[in-house]
């Protein structure tokens, strides 16, 4: 078996991949992207295993390793992109920033008399002093 047609196929995958990784801006087509870019990877193992005749079959092993921990990745992945599309309504990388504060915290606004931070003058700013 010539092992240019696997490595080149195996090579091509991980740059689309690569491409849908730096390019995308949908979660779950990034997590795609990174299951190719996986899939890329196991061929390359079991075209390699298949070339050197290795007795043990070290990269089909390596590949269900593989396989198994990018079962739990994207299992994972869509678990945290499900609930970050609950909470923010988008699943837009560029548009989630900071998932732990709300972008229009209530300390950050002018209060009523004009001071910032909703901190009052007077009495209260003189005991915290």
């Amino acid at each position: 078996m010539h092992l240019v047609y696997p490595a080149v196929l195996a090579a091509l995958l991980f740059a689309i991949g690569v491409y849908g990784v730096l390019a995308r801006r949908n979660a779950i087509l990034v997590l795609m992207s990174v299951e190719l870019m996986l899939n890329a990877v196991n061929l390359n193992l079991v075209a390699f295993d298949v070339w050197l005749r290795d007795t043990l079959h070290a990269g089909q092993a390596l590949t269900l390793f593989t396989i198994a921990i990018a079962a739990a990745e994207i299992g994972i992945g869509l678990a945290i992109v499900l609930m970050v599309h609950r909470n923010k309504g988008t699943a837009d990388v560029d548009r989630l920033r900071d998932t732990a504060e709300d972008p229009h915290d209530s300390s950050d606004e002018t209060s009523t008399d004009g001071t910032s931070g909703g901190t009052p003058t007077g009495e209260k700013a003189e005991a915290t002093a």
